[in-house]
């Protein structure tokens, strides 16, 4: 491969491998499912609402008409506005619950966050915006930092609503328009809606017993509360210094914020029911030589290859241009198919999957010889060894994690056998019958990403033509026209895994779905029509043509240990991912080139 090395793995024995991983994953089900996490409303709203960064400043409620209100100010409601002003269609307006633009990385401000992907591929808008990050993994600052840019290069400021939470949504067929309701009282009367809250919108909390007994501080990683840890995003958290703390949840943000609580805390016990895959960071700033090489089009070429590594494979000669974990997997397959001269194994699906799941289990034993090589007790370090494949959880990359559980002051404690904590007290955490007294406990239990639709959205009543909810237009799965439109629900578009193609940059994502979006709403325009919407049938036509491609693709969630990527292990699954375009996500950008080049607007009815 050019620019990067495959990197050295263990032999393994796969079958025994095979045998653990389904082991590991059984004694983690829980029958709950999803129903095992806490909505953030009623008595845990202010985990969702409440903003610790920038008070809501008192405003009059707003009452009028707009062409377009996109719903959510991260990178797929800024994405989407800037494709719509690109387009034309310039009378735009956000609504967003924070008091800026960032989404995720406007709320997700705890100490040491940091793109685990790669920054040139994953911050969306770079070449047009005239930006490139300062490092290969940007810090959350300088994402934070790039939202705001956004923003402003766009004239997205000007009529956006900060500190605002959407409560209703509406069709109102005697005016031809959405109704919007929000908590500050406003009435947006919107031709167009576009759904744009992304994967990470809503905090969710274990719903463990007792969780409301405890008298002590407590705050999620979404809501990080540095008045009381003191500090900042770099750390020096030395309001913790006679403080006891406990992190339940060790995915990325717990990985994160670890090794910062472990540096200034009184004691730290970390409650761990799936250890993560953690990586050394590789983190590297940008090199002024390379970045003079680039030219336009670079970062399109870069997500490309950063896809086919992730979600396909390299082809003979070409380059890893990402080199990192995310990679190695494909890295080392192509390596091997140069050594062995097996090359048309891609031509075999079969064969080819059975060479990749060799290269998997050889990574995957890479990073648990890395606990062993990092981590002294022996008995913590078999704890945190992941027994899962490749993908069956979220990444991540952090060179002082495991070097945390080698100080005195820390504590990992293991639920994985009690499939969770048992209860919360007045004074801290009971867990294996032994009760760890605590002053401060922090959650780092990440989304609501795959739970029911209503619980992520919190939006009532979501009523399409006639009344039409939402909920029950999708209760046995999303209906879509290329996954951005619903039969029954006029002018309205969705972003994120629904049912379109997937890639690796998530943000391209957004890219691919806005570009449609922003043709369908200026055509619509133009056009004259009041409304558009896609036909029963050509919904139905894609929902088989989706399903028809996902077959197969579900044998892997199942059997991998419960999270958020597998639904949590309940009987259906139901992806992060959503119902994915298996085709590829470029094959989806060719259907969706095509469609849009006949200017028929096939399946869609436009109503004048």
């Amino acid at each position: 491969m050019q620019h990067c090395a495959p990197t050295r793995t263990p032999e393994i024995d796969p079958g025994a491998l095979r045998a653990r991983y389904l082991a590991e994953r059984d004694r983690r089900l829980r029958p709950e499912g999803q129903r095992q996490y806490v909505v953030t409303e009623d008595e845990f709203e202010d985990f969702y609402t409440a903003d610790p960064y920038t008070p809501a400043a008192p405003r009059p409620p707003v009452a009028d008409d707009v062409d377009v209100v996109v719903l959510g100010g991260g990178f797929a409601g800024l994405v989407t506005a800037a494709r719509l002003r690109r387009s034309g269609v310039t009378d735009v307006r956000i609504v967003e619950l924070g008091g800026d633009f960032g989404g995720a990385w406007y709320w997700n401000r705890y100490p040491g966050i940091q793109c685990d992907t790669d920054s040139y591929c994953y911050l969306p808008l770079l070449e047009e915006t005239g930006y490139l990050p300062e490092r290969k993994y940007a810090f959350g600052q300088e994402v934070f930092q790039h939202c705001r840019r956004i923003g402003k290069h766009f004239g997205l400021y000007e009529n956006a609503l900060f500190s605002t939470l959407v409560r209703a949504l509406r069709w109102d067929g005697s005016i031809q328009r959405w109704r919007v309701g929000t908590d500050r009282g406003d009435d947006l009367r919107a031709r167009f809606v576009v759904m744009c809250q992304g994967p990470f919108n809503r905090p969710k909390l274990p719903g463990i017993p007792g969780i409301t007994d405890f008298e002590g501080h407590v705050f999620h990683t979404a809501r990080w509360d540095y008045a009381y840890t003191g500090g900042d995003m770099s750390g020096g958290l030395d309001g913790l210094a006679d403080k006891r703390v406990a992190v339940i949840g060790t995915g990325a943000s717990g990985i994160q914020v670890v090794p910062h609580l472990a540096r200034h805390a009184r004691h730290l016990y970390v409650f761990q029911r799936t250890p993560s895959y953690v990586d050394e960071r590789g983190d590297v700033p940008t090199d002024p030589e390379w970045a003079a090489t680039l030219r336009p089009g670079w970062q399109r070429e870069r997500q490309r290859n950063f896809h086919t590594a992730a979600f396909e494979a390299f082809a003979p000669g070409q380059p890893d241009l990402v080199c990192d974990g995310w990679t190695e997997v494909s890295r080392n397959l192509a390596a091997h198919l140069d050594a062995t001269d097996g090359w048309a194994a891609l031509a075999d699906p079969v064969q080819f999957a059975a060479l990749r799941e060799i290269q998997d289990h050889r990574a995957m034993q890479r990073l648990r010889d890395r606990v062993d090589a990092l981590v002294e007790d022996r008995a913590t370090a078999e704890a945190l060894k992941p027994y899962y494949r490749f993908l069956c959880k979220r990444p991540c990359f952090n060179d002082a994690y495991l070097p945390a559980f080698n100080r005195p002051n820390v504590t990992l404690v293991d639920v994985s056998g009690t499939k969770g904590v048992e209860r919360v007290t007045a004074r801290g955490i009971l867990a294996h019958g032994t009760e760890h007294q605590v002053d401060c406990v922090i959650f780092a239990s990440g989304f609501e990403i795959t739970s029911d639709l209503d619980r992520r959205l919190g939006i009532q009543p979501f009523t399409g033509r006639a009344g039409l909810s939402l909920y029950d237009h999708w209760a046995d799965g999303y209906r879509t026209l290329h996954g951005v439109m619903s039969h029954g629900f006029p002018n309205q578009f969705f972003t994120g895994f629904l049912q379109g193609g997937v890639t690796a940059s998530t943000t391209a994502m957004f890219e691919q779905q806005a570009e449609h979006i922003a043709y369908i709403v200026k055509e619509t325009l133009a056009r004259g029509a009041r409304t558009v919407e896609p036909t029963a049938q050509a919904q139905d036509r894609w929902c088989a043509t989706v399903r028809e491609s996902v077959a197969g693709h579900t044998d892997f969630q199942r059997e991998c240990t419960p999270g958020y990527y597998n639904n949590e292990g309940e009987r259906t699954i139901r992806s992060h991912l959503g119902e994915p375009y298996w085709p590829g996500f470029y094959a989806m950008e060719e259907l969706l080139r095509a469609w849009r080049g006949t200017g028929r607007m096939a399946g869609l009815v436009l109503d004048g």
